[in-house]
């Protein structure tokens, strides 16, 4: 109970400040709040990829840009709110995910990165000349127009905040089940952790069609709250290339890692944009100098540098010995001596 306090502390926390932050700051704050959440989801998902089972994927924003085309399509074509239609988002993502994962997951490491490249590139050309779509012009939400400004601001901020603390309490809950504990075996050694019966594609598939379902929902908020979305926009690679720098500074492999990361990232962009006021290339050339930066004094990353020195625990997910050796016995069934010496319990695979 006592390693629960500081979730259950950061939850209620967060759950305070995001009820109270429409009266703490305008339109303006909410604006970039909402931004700031949906980034800090995604951000979480493709560290639950990478981080925790091993895939470095570079296609998450193909999810996105399905989720905001699903949203979308689905609320003009249907003549509905586009909060009805919302959940169709993770549905046909996590769906196009399972689906990719079979053809994708034959590949390995760099191989596997660069496919999930393609496959995004792909699947945002054939959306790009799909009927119905808008091709260059793109799509409008068109049943948002009857819906009142204020309302719809807060409601989407609201679902953003929910879908943030969702994701980390899910991966939190996640990493502490049998099926946590296979996933962070395949990520250190798949062969090892094959070797005493963990299913590591099974493992590997659950994270990669949560990502998509998750990256689905985050594009399907974000567009629905833009109004608007274009294959330019819905599939640009800088939606993964934002998840992988935020997750990279903050620590990989670590739940506060994207949450730190978000903060950083975000800071530094209005430090640079509007204090400073570095635009186009310079922007992006003080961004990835402060990154280069920072993975030299840090190389796993912020927060592992703040946790060894203070010596915190905030949302970590180690095991002591009792724990990791209880959740073992229950993850793998191992051989049991019995008055027969050659009867034994095959392994039960997680």
């Amino acid at each position: 109970m006592k390693r629960q306090a500081a979730p259950i502390a950061t939850l209620g926390v967060f759950v305070v400040l995001a009820a109270a932050a429409p009266w703490l700051v305008g339109d303006g704050g909410i604006g970039l709040l909402f931004e700031v959440l949906l980034m800090l989801a995604m951000a979480q998902l493709w560290n639950l990829l990478a981080g925790y089972t091993g895939l470095v994927s570079m296609g998450l924003q193909c999810f996105v840009g399905l989720g905001g085309y699903t949203t979308i399509f689905a609320a003009n074509t249907l003549s509905v709110s586009p909060y009805w239609v919302l959940p169709l988002a993770p549905i046909v993502c996590g769906l196009i995910g399972a689906f990719s994962a079979l053809f994708l997951f034959r590949l390995r490491d760099a191989y596997f990165s660069i496919s999930t490249w393609v496959f995004a590139e792909v699947v945002a050309m054939l959306v790009f000349i799909a009927p119905g779509l808008g091709h260059v012009t793109g799509m409008t939400l068109t049943t948002a127009r009857g819906i009142d400004y204020e309302t719809f601001l807060l409601a989407n901020f609201w679902i953003a905040s929910a879908l943030a603390a969702g994701v980390v309490i899910g991966i939190h809950a996640l990493l502490y089940s049998p099926l946590g504990l296979g996933m962070l075996s395949v990520r250190d050694d798949d062969i090892a952790a094959a070797s005493i019966g963990v299913n590591v594609w099974r493992n590997r598939f659950i994270a990669y069609v949560a990502a998509a379902a998750g990256c689905g929902l985050a594009g399907g908020i974000s567009f629905m709250a833009a109004l608007f979305i274009t294959v330019t926009t819905g599939f640009d690679l800088n939606w993964v290339v934002a998840m992988i720098f935020i997750v990279i500074i903050g620590g990989i492999g670590t739940l506060e890692g994207p949450i730190v990361g978000t903060a950083i990232y975000y800071g530094m962009r209005e430090l640079l944009t509007n204090v400073f006021a570095l635009s186009g290339s310079w922007y992006l050339v003080a961004l990835g100098a402060v990154a280069v930066t920072a993975m030299l004094v840090a190389p796993r990353g912020i927060w592992p540098l703040i946790r060894d020195h203070f010596g915190i625990e905030w949302l970590s997910i180690s095991r002591k010995l009792a724990d990791a050796t209880a959740l073992a016995k229950h993850a793998i069934a191992l051989p049991e001596a019995t008055t027969h010496p050659k009867q034994t319990t095959s392994p039960k695979r997680i």
